[in-house]
């Protein structure tokens, strides 16, 4: 039985772990194959033997996805080796909660940082490969912004605020403007998820608090995300664009 993703290529950024390895493995499951975009060759190597093994193709494309270059030699090899992409996935992101807080705590130099990883690469990556998704007849363009988008925090972390909230907009502006392409841009805000940018701040005090706060009383796994990203993949989302999707165990409801 044909996956819900067969035929389709999908690159994805920030796949060489987290919610980004947890997608390009899925994707494959479903029949995708996945061109896995990340900053470090290792990673993205262990994530390509983890699809091989889940029996899918997938290339490792080795690069920092805030440099325009990089970013259009990624798209360029994924395009090369399987003829085209039907699916850009901006997964790639920072966290650095020790660094960046409020305005009046972080640095220039942090704030642009943090700008550039997770604002301007998909600046980068839609530039370059919706003329592919153009060329193959239309597709899905998946952002990821954060509940930290949509509403304020006393934990300030105001550069991965900002981002997050810009993507919301060009979101909007992606999707009317490339309809007329059949091309989709929809964006999911996780809540807490567990991974590696994760990892390092949940304290067994602040786990079984955000256990607490969460009404599904739990902190999310980055498979909870992958599968959003599945659906808006897939032509099951096919009359949804300009959406937002909040998989946050309930958080933003209460």
């Amino acid at each position: 039985m044909p996956g819900r993703l067969t035929g389709k290529v999908a690159l994805i950024t920030g796949a060489g772990m987290g919610m980004g390895r947890e997608a390009a493995v899925l994707f494959a499951e479903e029949g995708a194959r996945v061109v896995v975009c990340d900053i470090n060759r290792k990673a993205a190597d262990e994530t390509v033997a983890l699809v091989e093994k889940a029996g899918g193709q997938a290339l490792a494309a080795v690069g920092d996805v805030a440099i325009e270059d990089d970013v259009k030699r990624m798209v360029e090899e994924g395009v090369k080796r399987f003829g085209a992409l039907h699916v850009l996935y901006n997964n790639a992101g920072v966290l650095w909660k020790d660094r960046d807080r409020s305005v009046l705590e972080t640095d220039g130099e942090q704030w642009d940082r943090v700008m550039a990883i997770n604002l301007k690469s998909v600046f980068w990556v839609t530039k370059h490969g919706i003329p592919h998704l153009r060329q193959a007849g239309g597709g899905s363009i998946i952002l990821v912004g954060s509940v930290s988008a949509l509403a304020g925090f006393t934990r300030a972390q105001d550069a991965y605020t900002a981002a997050k909230g810009a993507l919301i907009s060009l979101n909007k502006s992606l999707a009317i403007q490339f309809a007329k392409d059949r091309i989709r841009s929809n964006i999911i805000h996780p809540g807490i998820v567990e991974t590696p940018l994760q990892a390092p701040y949940l304290t067994p005090e602040l786990r079984a608090e955000f256990n607490t706060g969460i009404p599904l009383g739990r902190i999310g796994q980055p498979r909870d995300i992958a599968y959003a990203a599945l659906f808006l993949a897939s032509e099951e989302s096919s009359f949804m664009t300009g959406a937002e999707m909040i998989v946050d165990g309930g958080f933003m409801a209460q």
